[in-house]
């Protein structure tokens, strides 16, 4: 990954002087594959961790898995999720357990903290130890084990990549993206399963067939669209109450779906037209190059981008107003500094022909 990829994205002051800069990527892609602009490097080569859910859950619905298991959108909105482990969510996780006759032990994603403070607190009140169903990832490896019971393939170690599921997984989100599977980097996630780097290009183009698939294949575009709608409709399912990625749905009612990923990676699909009458779907691809930890720099970027794409409203801007450029406080609550984005999109021009 080389560095000269990456430009300034969020700069953070101290006093009259930048202390501290993000680094990144950007790129917005059409759903014919234009380029609409960018800044550092299109080609970049990273990992979109959990920001590739929504492609990992294609085959599932794309083969009739919704239909046959009788699951509603809310069930499909977390199995794209990366929640935050509440109880509404472990619920919901448990049903679609109970549908596929799978059980919490066959998960393969280990147990993690739920990220929702309150409930974090409840189960250590309790003396209650997170389980698998509470870790942020349960909803996309419960998918997993449906389409493994729909395949009729086996349960055990379906997260090898090898896998007959991971195959159909791996063929779904190349195709996606434009590339053949071998041209796809295969590495582990945090929760074990298969995860995909590609081009940041060709990420964006997948999210912009996720927003617009117009000419694709007729069960791919019903698949498409059932996921887009499922995860517009379900946001507090896909992250959960205070984040970003549900947040910026809410704001945007049902246009735009947002799915984060570990290390600053950030995938987005803005539906036709919002960006201009005539414009096609539209997908961004993003990654901060280090890491982004605590995610301080990715909302700010996401908001700044929608901004200078003309894809949100005063009205929505103004819902999103803690994502903007802000001041910087500390213990005393004194302001010390700002956090800002530094970054100016080179836009191109769109042309569809006649």
């Amino acid at each position: 990954m080389p560095y000269e990829n990456y430009q300034p994205v969020v700069e953070v002051t101290r006093g009259s002087i930048v202390e501290s800069v993000h680094f990144g990527a950007l790129v917005v892609v059409d759903a014919t594959g234009q380029v609409l602009a960018s800044w550092g490097d299109p080609q970049t080569v990273t990992y979109l961790r959990s920001s590739a859910k929504p492609f990992q859950a294609l085959p599932f619905v794309e083969m009739g898995g919704m239909e046959h298991f009788n699951l509603s959108d809310k069930d499909l909105a977390l199995m794209c999720s990366s929640h935050s482990g509440m109880d509404e969510h472990v619920a919901t996780v448990q049903g679609m357990q109970s549908k596929f006759n799978v059980s919490e032990s066959d998960l393969l994603c280990g147990t993690q903290v739920p990220s929702h403070e309150a409930t974090a607190e409840a189960l250590l009140m309790r003396g209650e130890k997170p389980t698998p169903n509470r870790h942020n990832c349960s909803g996309k490896h419960t998918g997993m084990l449906g389409l493994a019971r729909l395949q009729s393939q086996p349960l055990a170690d379906y997260v090898n990549p090898a896998h007959p599921i991971q195959v159909s997984i791996l063929q779904a989100f190349s195709e996606m993206c434009g590339l053949l599977p071998e041209e796809v980097v295969v590495g582990i996630d945090g929760c074990s399963a298969p995860n995909f780097a590609v081009p940041l290009y060709n990420a964006a183009l997948a999210f912009a067939r996720l927003a617009d698939p117009h000419d694709l294949p007729a069960r791919r575009e019903g698949a498409l669209h059932r996921i887009f709608h499922a995860m517009t409709a379900y946001p507090d399912m896909v992250a959960g109450p205070g984040r970003f990625d549900t947040r910026l749905m809410q704001a945007a009612g049902g246009v735009i779906v947002s799915k984060g990923g570990a290390e600053g990676y950030q995938g987005m699909a803005l539906a036709p037209g919002l960006l201009g009458k005539g414009i096609l779907g539209v997908g961004i691809a993003f990654k901060v190059s280090d890491g982004d930890y605590p995610d301080r720099a990715r909302p700010v970027i996401s908001v700044e981008m929608l901004r200078q794409l003309g894809a949100l409203t005063d009205s929505q801007t103004a819902q999103l107003s803690m994502y903007l450029p802000r001041p910087i406080y500390n213990f005393r609550k004194l302001e010390v500094g700002m956090i800002r984005t530094c970054f100016m999109l080179e836009k191109r021009p769109v042309y569809y022909g006649a």
